[in-house]
């Protein structure tokens, strides 16, 4: 929407997500793979610069947490500061007028995510970059849905969801990008790499199954929660 709109948007990898669940082998051959992926999709919506810092995917444990065979230069292992200083210096060098990252849950939890959140939190600080707004979701429906398909699908972790992404209240944005619903799909479909993998469904791959006129509907809304003003606050544009 952004991009659309003749704003100048850049995306920023912490990470090359070689460690990733796939059906090829981790390391340097997933890590090209997901690179191309990222170059398609970031193509897709309108990005004219990617940047990847460079540290290690740190994977994910079984339990979702942090794995324990994670690389040295894991990012959630690096030092907050010196992460921040090399994004500081991308939002510097462009001028960024907007800095989006995730919400203190890493969305739904996973480590790399979370230190997203702090490393970026503190680069704005560096960089002066007037506008944070923390990607989520509104948990409160989510979770009401993932309830009601618990009653149906026992197996379903709803604990998990009881602390992933954001409660209502605290969101600010709520951003109608129904019209750009089709560059968002192709974005996430460049992701095949994330498609496949494992021994169950992948949620990526459920998701690109979703028919258009769905799909549409369940993601042309984009929530964000921006801090630095009051909670309750309702916008629906980011430079608002």
């Amino acid at each position: 929407m952004l991009a659309a709109e003749g704003h100048r948007v850049v995306l920023v990898v912490a990470t090359a997500g070689e460690r990733g669940l796939a059906d090829l082998p981790h390391g340097e051959e997933l890590a090209r793979a997901r690179m191309d992926e990222l170059h398609t999709s970031a193509a897709a919506l309108g990005c004219a610069r990617v940047v990847l810092l460079g540290y290690g995917d740190s994977g994910l444990a079984i339990d979702g947490g942090v794995a324990e065979d994670r690389p040295d230069d894991a990012f959630i292992d690096a030092d907050t500061e010196e992460a921040a200083q090399r994004l500081a210096a991308v939002l510097k060098e462009e001028t960024a007028d907007l800095l989006t990252i995730y919400d203190p849950a890493g969305g739904y939890g996973h480590p790399d995510h979370v230190q997203v959140y702090r490393v970026g939190t503190r680069a704005a600080e560096i960089a002066g970059t007037p506008i944070v707004l923390e990607a989520t979701v509104n948990r409160d429906p989510l979770l009401k849905g993932v309830r009601l398909a618990a009653r149906l699908y026992p197996k379903i972790d709803v604990r998990s969801f009881e602390s992933a992404y954001s409660p209502s209240h605290v969101i600010t944005h709520r951003v109608n990008v129904r019209r750009y619903a089709r560059a968002k799909r192709a974005s996430m479909a460049a992701h095949a790499s994330q498609t496949t993998g494992g021994d169950g469904d992948r949620t990526l791959g459920v998701l690109l199954k979703i028919p258009f006129w769905a799909y549409r509907l369940i993601f042309g809304t984009e929530w964000y929660v921006r801090r630095d003003v009051p909670q309750g606050t309702r916008l629906r544009h980011p430079f608002h």
